[in-house]
């Protein structure tokens, strides 16, 4: 399926799932929400981060004699992979509910839902 603006995402380390908001490519849209590519990258937080490779998770669990600690997530995403390979939007792969980005913290962020249930792109 075609993510667009609004589709809910989950990284491994965050405790709950935030929207995506498609920035790159404004004007093309489907159902009337912004269509995303690979270069939408993940903006809001997804609530709390326990990834022991977050400098502010290591120093709280440091300070907490070595319980993990989560604290504030600050999403690091890269582009997504592998998006649409045939799909173009502007001059990046369009991006489909398939691919994943991965948190500069190791963390594995992948769309939950997205508002664009019947576009499909492969």
């Amino acid at each position: 399926m075609l993510v667009t603006s609004q589709a809910l995402c989950q990284c491994s380390f965050g405790v709950a799932p935030a929207p995506l908001m498609a920035t790159t490519s404004p004007t093309i849209v489907a159902l009337n929400q912004p269509a995303a590519t690979i270069m939408d990258l993940p903006k809001i937080p997804f609530g709390m981060c326990s990834s022991p490779a977050n400098p502010t998770v290591a120093a709280a669990t440091a300070a907490a004699l070595g319980v993990l600690t989560p604290m504030p997530c600050t999403p690091m995403g890269t582009p997504w992979i592998p998006g649409s390979p045939t799909v173009m939007i502007g001059n990046f792969p369009a991006l489909n509910n398939s691919s994943k980005c991965i948190c500069g913290y190791g963390g594995v962020i992948q769309v939950l839902m997205t508002p664009a249930v019947t576009v499909q792109v492969p």
